[in-house]
């Protein structure tokens, strides 16, 4: 299996951050949005965000949020990435790109075939395009998963990862599908919403990375 880059995300305490950079993770996820079960609010974000080696980039999620808000997220937890996971638009992301030198992710609701046509707005504007299920209750952590098969020989035109639903049990199979660069979980190394499992961690990456 080739090798993957893997995002942990969701994550909101000192030993699950640990434990993701220790198990392999290249990349780990802190939330804004505050009606999500892994809110963590600015001052946690940042010191969260110093745990992480320089090796390992951090991303913000962010929903919705708007330039002022974002400005001051930035600002206070000097993320390398800003992963959007709500409505934003292309012109919206090239905003914040003007006035930043982070990377930009957008994350795509995928539905159907179409939807993963969406990608081709943010050529050219978004660093990562990142395929997640649809129609769960949050803009993401729904434990819900993508029909895999539809990623299969698909002809990206942007840089892509994939999310929804993944565990340790089906990740490599994700892989292995839909040839994902990059993967991402939350929900699926939780033992409750919000609530990160140590071991469903270590055992996450471990499969993530084939080894």
């Amino acid at each position: 299996m080739a090798k993957v880059d893997v995002k942990i995300c969701g994550l909101s305490t000192p030993e699950t951050v640990d434990t993701a950079v220790a198990a392999g993770a290249t990349h780990i996820g802190l939330n804004l949005y505050e009606p999500s079960p892994r809110y963590v609010p600015l001052d946690r974000a940042a010191a969260l965000r110093a745990r992480v080696p320089e090796h390992v980039k951090v991303a913000l999620v962010m929903v919705g949020m708007d330039a002022d808000a974002t400005a001051r997220a930035i600002a206070a937890v000097k993320p390398d990435i800003v992963q959007f996971h709500g409505a934003e638009t292309p012109d919206w992301l090239a905003m914040v790109r003007d006035r930043s030198q982070v990377e930009l992710w957008k994350a795509i609701g995928v539905r159907n075939a179409q939807a993963l046509e969406q990608a081709a707005r943010f050529k050219g504007i978004a660093d990562r395009v990142l395929f997640d299920a649809a129609g769960g209750s949050m803009p993401g952590g729904s434990g819900l998963a993508i029909d895999w098969p539809l990623l299969a020989g698909f002809r990206h035109t942007v840089p892509w990862g994939l999310a929804g639903g993944l565990t340790p049990a089906n990740v490599a199979e994700a892989i292995r599908t839909t040839g994902a660069e990059l993967v991402d979980t939350s929900s699926g190394v939780e033992g409750a919403p919000g609530v990160k499992d140590v071991d469903l961690i270590r055992a996450f990456c471990k499969a993530a990375r084939g080894s």
